[in-house]
């Protein structure tokens, strides 16, 4: 009686297993699209300082179009994205895409081609304070240059350099 109850049982389980419906449904086509690779190709920087990587990326991953004040009728959109090291402005047209930016970021880390060109030309001298601006546009690319302040003793001094190491 007990093997007679068990394979009841078991037979019970398993055309309960058996017994769902599996639904076969056909997913709509989904299209991922990078807007803003441009723009993250043009300011990319291997040896650029963590806030600016961080400000640029979360540029280009903001999402104009989902946002209440959006509306199709208007030309571009301003959006500041703000941080203590910097500040990032970027324009945005109606598509989301970003048309020109404006950044600034203070006293963050030079490349070492920056920091060789001013120790092999400025050898005495010590960095005070430094500003990273980059300027982008969606026809012309991305301009970046350092401003830095230097002194040495009571005499101090600005110079302006590319990213590469080359004084302006």
């Amino acid at each position: 009686m007990k093997k007679f109850i068990l394979s009841l049982l078991a037979i019970a389980l398993i055309s309960l297993a058996y017994s769902q419906e599996v639904k076969l449904e056909e997913l709509s086509e989904v299209v991922v699209e990078a807007v803003n690779y441009k723009y993250l190709n043009t300011t990319d920087n291997k040896v650029a300082a963590v806030p600016v990587k961080m400000l640029e990326r979360k540029a280009a991953a903001y999402d104009v179009t989902t946002k209440d004040y959006y509306q199709d009728n208007y030309d571009y959109y301003s959006v500041s994205f703000v941080i203590p090291d910097g500040k990032l402005v970027a324009v945005y047209d109606p598509d989301g895409k970003i048309l020109r930016t404006i950044e600034k970021f203070k006293d963050i880390q030079l490349p070492d081609a920056v920091s060789k060109a001013l120790l092999d030309r400025f050898p005495n001298w010590e960095i005070v304070s430094d500003v990273y601006r980059v300027r982008y546009e969606d026809r012309k690319g991305a301009i970046k240059n350092y401003k830095i302040k230097l002194q040495n003793g009571d005499k101090t001094m600005k110079v302006m350099m590319s990213e590469e190491g080359e004084f302006l």
